[in-house]
């Protein structure tokens, strides 16, 4: 079932204190053309600080969803990303002036009511969506994840909380059938727990330092401390709420079933990755576009590159001129493990930065490629070495134009080994013909 997409007719202002940070910083919301999706500007670093809020954007931070573009990141996103999701708003500008969005009462209830109270207009495009066709699970110890067909009009949701015998949280399943209704009435209004004895450990880490019992649900031997819940099962609740935000960053409506354990912010994350995967790989539409699938001929139609220097084995996701997303796969029978380094093989990183640059050549060269032009690389900015890669890892390779003219391109680049950031770097290309290339 399709719809149009939405925005806000009117702009709207909060204010208030980071839920880690402890800054106050003050967001304006603003209307946005259709298939914006969600895009963030920390004003307090200048106009150029934009952050788009996709699962590409994401940082790894504990406990919460922040997303990164280069040096500007927006930490704990997750409510906002709820509240949008939740009333089926997709284009905004959001600028703020700090790195934490305001947490409030530690739930979606002031966004909800700011975006409520600005107006919710349709738009003239359609709205892309993504309906679960096959099983998908991810894991993570106790945590599960499954996502399952369903209804091809609906998203339900099912969250199952158990911290095992003694939990000051007693056992707790919600169910939901999501709609803006039902997310105003049962999810806006659960607020962000944490144990008693996870206090200390959250404040030893620099967090939380200007929370109090009135922004977190604290729980103790006896239940909330200097607090009463506002649902008898809260905590499942807003787990459920959390998950809601992550979904957002597939910037498509999701339709299935979905039952999720003891699951955080992580595992939700890998979610989204797998579903775009399957999407890609059943070309499904997303995002108003097909996400086409390049085996490796159709990579050396484009790039020339061949063995043993031919560093991208799969493109999983393609947008012309916009993003791209490859596949890696690192084997012991590399040649470059006989002398990097006996006994403890690493994949050396400046491969790694050209596994990255390779998928850009694919992204920028792939509507120009019967012009026999080469994407020759003349700078690199912002390199940043992660983790190392090692045999037997697979390399998910992301590229996103930044910006493209005629005869030049830059282009941001990262490189993950599942959950983990490896590498990430903004590379400069010209394109010019082979015979031209030095």
């Amino acid at each position: 079932m399709s719809r149009r997409q939405r925005t806000i007719s009117l702009e709207a202002e909060i204010e208030g204190r980071g839920l880690f940070t402890g800054q106050t910083v003050h967001l304006r919301l603003k209307p946005a053309p259709a298939n914006t999706g969600l895009v963030f500007t920390r004003a307090d670093l200048g106009p150029s600080a934009t952050v788009p809020a996709t699962i590409q954007s994401v940082a790894r931070r504990f406990q919460r969803t922040t997303l990164a573009n280069g040096e500007a990141y927006v930490e704990t996103t997750e409510h906002l990303l709820a509240s949008l999701g939740g009333l089926g708003i997709d284009n905004l500008y959001a600028e703020l002036s700090g790195p934490e969005l305001p947490a409030g009462d530690g739930s979606a209830a002031d966004y909800v009511r700011l975006l409520r109270q600005a107006g919710i207009v349709e738009q003239d495009a359609e709205r892309p969506s993504l309906r679960i066709v096959e099983p998908v699970t991810v894991q993570d110890g106790d945590s599960i994840i499954t996502a399952l067909p369903g209804p091809e009009d609906a998203l339900t949701l099912a969250y199952h909380l158990d911290y095992g015998p003694g939990s000051v949280v007693p056992p707790q399943v919600f169910h939901l059938k999501m709609s803006p209704d039902a997310f105003v009435e049962e999810l806006a209004a659960s607020r962000t727990f944490i144990l008693e004895s996870e206090v200390q450990d959250l404040r030893r880490r620099g967090y939380g330092s200007e929370a109090t019992y009135d922004s977190l649900l604290v729980f103790g031997a006896d239940g909330p401390i200097g607090n009463v819940l506002r649902f008898a099962d809260e905590p499942a609740r807003h787990k459920m709420l959390d998950l809601v935000g992550d979904l957002f960053l597939a910037n498509c409506d999701v339709y299935g079933r979905i039952v999720a354990m003891q699951s955080g912010h992580t595992l939700n994350h890998r979610l989204v990755r797998r579903l775009l995967e399957q999407a890609a790989g059943l070309g499904t539409v997303v995002r108003g576009s097909i996400r086409q699938a390049m085996d490796i001929n159709q990579i050396m139609a484009v790039i020339p590159h061949r063995y043993p220097f031919l560093l991208v084995d799969r493109v999983i996701e393609f947008e012309e001129n916009v993003r791209a997303v490859g596949i890696k796969n690192v084997s012991i029978n590399e040649h470059f493990f006989q002398g990097h380094y006996p006994g403890t093989p690493i994949m050396p990183a400046v491969l790694t930065i050209e596994a990255m640059a390779q998928l850009a050549g694919v992204l920028l060269l792939k509507r120009v490629a019967h012009d026999g032009q080469v994407a020759a690389l003349i700078s690199l900015d912002k390199v940043k070495l992660r983790r190392s890669v090692r045999p037997g890892d697979q390399l998910r390779l992301e590229a996103e134009v930044v910006r493209s003219k005629a005869r030049t391109a830059e282009v941001f680049t990262r490189a993950w080994v599942g959950d983990a950031l490896a590498a990430e770097a903004r590379i400069r290309f010209m394109l010019v013909p082979p015979e031209s290339e030095s």
